[in-house]
């Protein structure tokens, strides 16, 4: 079976090739230098399967100078590990113990983003090793200087051999988004007032180059700190503008005005300023001040008084008018979160934009603080990344009393079957146990065979090492784990044989480690949520679209009622919203890289054609529309508008209802067919106020939202070929 699908296999071949050729310098080098040169077995060992764990185990995503300032990093954490795994070892209960809490810890560390995910099984690892005989506490300093020798080494071979061309960053992929927004904006202020067909399909293409899915993990911001999140806002932001660029806010006969016009030409200017502030620096702090006073003369314009008055609008204003105004202001509103965004990536806490209140609220958090928000948002049975920590922790748990228990030979091969064939949803253990089986069978008895011919001649198999090793970690992660779990049977005898004298025994003991490993993992993966991101992103999008449901119509009513009446921004709905979007978030990102189960049927009957990514916009354009609304304070709505804003706001909020009743099975409201059809209208009564339709066209757009929910195309609802899941 194969690991890759078969049009990418030269270009995984080239891939893997060269991170084999980096893990086999370095390896062989460190192993030789300790074992031959310096006769320190210990040192040899440690320095060997360092540079194995977090070389080839792991999958650290980026180029070389990525992954080497990632392994640089954790290098204080690997000594950690040795020195507690070191400590514990002597006693079972101790080993246990820490098995259950560091394997937890590691695992749920993939909270980070995909760096510290990557790197995770390698850690683990660096745990593993010391928990196992010898229990000797007196080899610390020499188990030290190996796993520092070889994990130095791989940095640097990371950094200097082979490295990859870097791709297109993720600032530059939002610049260019920006650059295409600044040329889109001027266009709708000039007849006929939309945009060229060729301008939309630009428009688009540079939107769709944002989505997570099309950028590469190393260069995703998925990260906790101020930096990623502003990036990852910035994304948002820029994606939403060309959104509202699409759909032109022109009334038919009637020509953009003064106010309209300076308030397109101040987002195209923004709009230059952010990608050059993403690109070489300079704050877009004039242009945001420019639009900032742009939209405020627009606003005051259509209400017809002081912007924060809520007063009727002057006599003339065709409702048309008042809606093409309302959209035009929100244009302008999702390029101020870009400039500002962008200004709080770039400079973090010395951002000279000045921030709005509730959307930013990280920006002043310091680092452990967002840390912590984001571990505690996930602490929890419904986050993908709270099951796949429990998962692991207690299946390393189990195999290390086992091996502790029934003092098993070479008992850390049975933890690292565990480690490496367990997966998130139980078909996929099942599938890959299966073939790492036949794969281990077929490695065991080419073992065999080699250590009886060969014996004790140690020449022979330091001679064969790198070049197994380099043929190894070349073919296998192509392969798929059959062939990965055979040639690493044989490459770890060839290991051995070098280190106490081999007999043919070894490549049983192998055999039975992987089994009892692979049962193990078996035996969690069925037990612990076997079903992985796929019944749990069904339900999170279905949460997430209820919890904005509820804030559509609380919002709506607060504005109805006059916004000082409503819950300000922040309050229990906003964060319970807030919250949602973060667990499907995290299920939507596991659920990326899931094999879809045997015989392509999922047991949760989700509809094929959900585009995910477009109900996580839905939640945050409901959580950035309804703080817009809710912060300045107003007059209540009279009655001719107030009671079709809430009639209105609960119809958006039915239709976004009826999708988790077809996304969630648990849901026992009778689940419509997708898609769903048929726009909700809205009144236009007489004399209403801005305020009026600027709510009606953040409802319109929620409705736009749904509509791609619910008619994904396969570009954007269907998976690619899915990568191998690792822990």
């Amino acid at each position: 079976m194969w690991g890759v699908p078969a049009g990418r296999i030269p270009a995984a071949y080239a891939a893997a090739g060269r991170r084999a050729v980096r893990v086999t310098l370095v390896a062989a080098a460190v192993f030789y230098l300790f074992r031959y040169g310096l006769d320190n077995r210990v040192a040899a060992t440690y320095a060997l399967f360092s540079t194995v764990a977090l070389g080839g185990l792991s999958r650290i995503p980026g180029t070389g100078p990525q992954r080497a300032a990632v392994v640089s990093r954790v290098l204080p954490v690997c000594w950690v590990l040795v020195v507690v795994g070191t400590y514990l070892s002597v006693r079972t209960w101790s080993a246990v113990a820490g098995m259950l809490v560091v394997g937890f810890t590691l695992a749920f560390s993939a909270v980070g983003g995909p760096r510290p995910a990557g790197a995770a099984p390698g850690l683990q690892l660096l745990y593993i090793l010391p928990s196992f005989p010898p229990y000797d506490p007196g080899s610390l300093g020499d188990r030290l200087i190996g796993a520092t020798a070889g994990l130095a080494l791989l940095a640097a071979a990371e950094a200097l051999i082979l490295s990859e061309p870097r791709p297109m960053s993720y600032p530059e992929r939002a610049a260019r988004a920006a650059r295409t927004a600044a040329h889109c904006a001027p266009l709708l202020a000039a007849p006929p007032y939309e945009l060229p067909a060729t301008d939309v399909r630009a428009a688009r293409a540079a939107g769709q180059a944002l989505r997570p899915l099309n950028v590469p993990e190393a260069d995703r911001p998925a990260g906790p700190g101020v930096h990623d999140r502003a990036l990852s806002h910035t994304g948002l932001a820029t994606r939403t503008l060309l959104n509202r660029l699409e759909r032109p806010p022109a009334v038919p006969g009637e020509p953009s005005g003064p106010a309209v016009t300076a308030v397109l030409h101040a987002v195209a200017r923004l709009a230059t300023a952010t990608a050059a502030c993403l690109r070489t620096g300079p704050s877009p702090s004039a242009a945001y001040a420019d639009l900032v006073a742009a939209r405020a003369r627009l606003s005051a314009s259509s209400a017809g008084t002081a912007p924060a008055d809520g007063g009727g609008p002057p006599a003339g204003f065709p409702p048309a008018v008042l809606r093409r105004d309302a959209a035009v202001l929100e244009i302008a509103d999702a390029a101020l979160a870009m400039g500002a965004a962008a200004d709080l990536a770039v400079r973090g806490r010395h951002a000279r934009v000045e921030l709005p209140p509730g959307r930013f609220w990280y920006a002043t958090t310091r680092a452990p603080l967002l840390w912590w928000h984001r571990a505690h948002g996930n602490a929890g049975r419904r986050s993908v990344f709270f099951q796949n920590a429990v998962r692991i922790a207690l299946a390393l748990t189990a195999a290390r009393l086992v091996a502790g228990v029934d003092t098993l030979p070479h008992g850390f091969w049975a933890m690292l079957a565990t480690l490496t064939l367990t997966r998130t949803t139980m078909d996929a253990t099942w599938s890959t146990i299966r073939l790492a089986l036949t794969g281990t069978l077929a490695g065991a008895l080419v073992t065999a065979g080699t250590l009886t011919l060969v014996g004790t001649d140690t020449a022979v198999y330091a001679a064969v090492l790198p070049v197994w090793m380099l043929f190894t970690f070349t073919v296998g992660p192509v392969r798929g784990v059959g062939w990965a779990q055979g040639l690493f049977t044989v490459l770890v005898a060839l290991v051995f044989a070098q280190l106490a004298p081999p007999t043919w025994r070894l490549a049983e003991v192998r055999m039975l480690d992987v089994l009892i490993g692979s049962a193990i993992g078996a035996v969690f993966g069925l037990l612990a949520w076997p079903r992985g991101a796929h019944a749990e992103l069904a339900h999170a999008g279905a949460e997430l679209l209820r919890r904005a449901a509820e804030t559509v119509v609380a919002t709506a009513a607060s504005v109805a009622a006059g916004t000082g009446a409503g819950a300000p921004p922040g309050g229990s709905r906003h964060r319970s919203l807030q919250h949602a979007v973060v667990l499907a978030e995290s299920a939507y990102a596991q659920y990326q890289s899931e094999p879809a189960p045997f015989g392509g049927r999922s047991r949760t009957p989700v509809p094929a054609g959900v585009d995910w990514q477009a109900a996580l916009i839905a939640g945050h354009h409901t959580l950035w529309g309804s703080d817009r609304l809710l912060e300045p304070p107003s007059a209540a709505l009279d009655a001719s508008a107030a009671e079709p804003l809430r009639e209105l706001g609960e119809r958006v909020a039915g239709r976004l209802l009826l999708v988790p009743a077809a996304l969630d099975p648990a849901d026992d409201t009778p689940a419509p067919p997708l898609p769903l059809t048929g726009p909700a209208r809205a009144a236009q009564p007489p004399g209403a106020p801005r305020l009026y339709y600027a709510a009606v066209s953040w409802l319109d757009s929620l409705l736009d939202d749904l509509t791609r929910i619910a008619h994904a195309a396969p570009a954007t609802g269907t998976r690619p070929a899915p990568r191998p899941a690792h822990h």
